[in-house]
């Protein structure tokens, strides 16, 4: 859980990226960044291809344009370390797997009565989790037994094995209640602060985003507009796709 040095990846610089499906375009021409230590807010309406631009950076969809890692004098890195929550995780809620299974599953190919005994280094790094996202109270609970915002603790705790250089989000805390919601930016900024990575999030939760994001990127297809939360929020695009109906 040590914070990153200086000599790794300094942003995530996307350059003229367009994916299509068939005959139809998801995205078209995008231009953006993502910086070490900021966390980038990506909104917008339903089908804006928010989720599709995280599926590229991840390298699960094929697209035209380049993504480059780049590091703090602008040369490619190969490498980077990635972290991924997704919006839901499908599992068995009747599965017997405790959240301290559940993590050692990500951090050995041993069967869990291997380590059943929750000692060692690996103990530690669970423990080092958890105490980052703030669950250790949970580490013997059944998966199947949490909340949605407790849940939403331990995949972050999974995705911070090994730390990672770039932390990819997509609507993590859907479904889950405010308060839990804003513990989870609360996670999350810190995290970006203390271990200077980069931060690329899909959320639906303007107010917060306002508050914690660092860049927010309006997307539809293209990008409408980007800044900082006031500066997008006083934008006419903004008006037009999350108030012309109010």
């Amino acid at each position: 859980m040590a914070k990153k040095d200086s000599g790794g990846l300094c942003n995530v610089n996307i350059k003229n990226l367009s994916v299509r499906k068939g005959g139809d375009v998801l995205l078209d021409n995008i231009n953006i960044s993502f910086n070490c230590g900021e966390l980038t807010a990506l909104i917008g309406a339903n089908g804006a291809g928010k989720t599709t631009l995280l599926r590229a950076v991840l390298g699960e969809i094929r697209h035209d344009g380049e993504i480059l890692h780049e590091d703090h004098v602008g040369k490619n890195i190969e490498k980077v370390t990635v972290g991924y929550v997704p919006q839901h995780l499908e599992f068995d809620r009747g599965s017997p797997v405790s959240v301290y299974d559940f993590l050692a599953l990500g951090r050995t190919k041993k069967p869990t009565c291997f380590f059943s005994s929750k000692k060692g280094p690996l103990k530690t790094d669970i423990d080092a989790a958890l105490q980052a996202v703030g669950g250790e109270h949970i580490a013997n609970r059944r998966i199947g037994e949490l909340s949605g915002g407790e849940l939403q603790r331990v995949l972050l705790a999974q995705a911070l094995y090994p730390m990672p250089e770039l932390m990819v989000l997509d609507e993590p805390v859907s479904g889950v209640d405010y308060a839990a919601t804003e513990q989870f930016y609360k996670m999350i900024a810190k995290l970006r602060s203390e271990n200077h990575i980069a931060i690329a999030m899909v959320s639906h939760d303007l107010e917060l985003v306002r508050r914690y994001a660092d860049k927010v990127i309006l997307l539809n297809k293209q990008v409408l507009t980007q800044g900082t939360p006031e500066e997008v929020y006083n934008t006419e695009a903004f008006r037009k796709i999350f108030y012309q109906n109010a």
